[in-house]
C-alpha cells in the first residue's frame, strides 16, 4: 500500500527544491517533518505540507497506521519556464528564464 501527494508548478527551481528532498527521502514521516522544520530554505515549507498531505492521504484514504509512515519516494521534476527578458544597453535585452518544478511524493507503511 502506499499512498501519493503531488504539488506542480511551484515557483522554486528543481536544484534548489532537490536539496531539501534529499535530507529526507527514505525517513520516517515525523523524523522528516522535524527535519524540514529545522532547515532555512524556502522549498522547506512547500515540500512540508506536501509530506503532510501524503501522510493524510495514507491515513484517510488507505486507512494506514501513522506512526509506521515512511517518504518511500520523494522527487522534483521541471514544470514549466516562464521566460522574461531585462532591458540592457543600447536598446538590448537579456532573457531570464525563471524555472518551476513539480514534487510529488509517496509514501508508504514499514
Amino acid at each position: 500500500m502506499e499512498a501519493t501527494a503531488k504539488v506542480t508548478g511551484v515557483r522554486i527551481t528543481p536544484r534548489k527544491a532537490r536539496l531539501v528532498i534529499d535530507l529526507v527521502r527514505g525517513k520516517d514521516v515525523s523524523v522528516a517533518l522535524g527535519i524540514l522544520a529545522n532547515v532555512n530554505k524556502s522549498a522547506s515549507v512547500v515540500v512540508e505540507k506536501l509530506i503532510k498531505s501524503a501522510a493524510a492521504n495514507a491515513i484517510n484514504n488507505n486507512k494506514m497506521d501513522e506512526s509506521k509512515l515512511y517518504v518511500a519516494a520523494i522527487y522534483a521534476n521541471d514544470g514549466p519556464r516562464l521566460k522574461r527578458f531585462r532591458p540592457r544597453a543600447k536598446g538590448s535585452a537579456n532573457s531570464i528564464i525563471k524555472r518551476t518544478c513539480h514534487i510529488t511524493c509517496v509514501v508508504k507503511e514499514r
